[in-house]
């Protein structure tokens, strides 16, 4: 398997991770009385501090998937995912990882400023993969 191919893999795996401490957070809270199952309102701040920092780790991993996730599909298409392509690919998954990790953990200034750091690895890591495929396929 390519490395950009495992790398998109396990972003998903990571962003499904997320999701089912979402869920578990959620069943934990209704089966204990604290909340009814209609009591997380989308888009809407509910539950504790962490619980919200963990919903919006989760929603920042699927607002992010769709475009490393074509970004990867169009150097699969094009033959452009090896080398630099899949280590940059990988760089995301361990920075994506950490900016979760920050942002579930804490709020703080210096926590803001970690995670803003993590994130831009990504996109760094994203534009740089943008500019292989192209430069491999003779477009730029």
């Amino acid at each position: 398997m390519p490395d950009a191919a495992l790398a998109l893999l396990l972003f998903a795996s990571w962003t499904l991770f997320l999701l089912m401490a979402v869920v578990t957070a959620r069943i934990m809270a209704v089966m204990t009385g604290k909340k009814k199952a209609n009591e997380f309102p989308g888009g809407k701040q509910h539950g504790g501090d962490r619980y919200w920092r963990l919903n919006r780790a989760h929603a920042n991993c699927l607002e992010f998937l769709p475009i490393f996730g074509v970004v990867v599909l169009a150097a699969l298409m094009t033959d452009a995912y090896y080398g630099l392509f899949g280590t940059l690919a990988l760089v995301i998954i361990p920075a994506r990882i950490v900016q979760s990790c920050i942002q579930i953990m804490s709020g703080s200034s210096l926590a803001v400023n970690l995670r803003a750091t993590a994130f831009f690895v990504q996109i760094i890591a994203v534009i740089w993969m943008i500019y292989l495929i192209l430069s491999q396929n003779g477009m730029i």
